[in-house]
């Protein structure tokens, strides 16, 4: 039987924050925001969960004219599926309805 490999805190965290909406599609800077997390951990980690196929990655386009585009991050079905087993009920508090999130 095989065991199921560690995930880090900070790959927790995140995947908790995009269980809480995990067919909207979230920008890094809002998920640094609601995590905590600083640029050079969520980044690459954001990187490595869509390379294992546990995120979809797009570049969304501006709402305000002149902005450049911004790349979007969501859970694949494996990704929900994953963040269920091992994040289950890890909710945070910070999240609320009124953070900006994409639909």
């Amino acid at each position: 039987m095989t065991r199921a490999p560690n995930i880090s805190r900070q790959t927790r965290s995140v995947l908790a924050a995009l269980l809480a909406q995990p067919q909207a599609w979230r920008y890094g800077y809002d998920l640094s925001k609601e995590t905590g997390l600083k640029s050079g951990t969520l980044y690459p980690l954001l990187i490595r969960l869509s390379d294992q196929g546990l995120l979809e990655a797009e570049w969304r386009q501006p709402l305000q004219p002149g902005r450049p585009p911004r790349h979007a991050y969501r859970l694949t079905d494996t990704g929900a599926a994953l963040a269920r087993e091992r994040v289950g009920g890890e909710v945070f508090a910070s999240a609320t309805p009124a953070r900006a999130r994409l639909a």
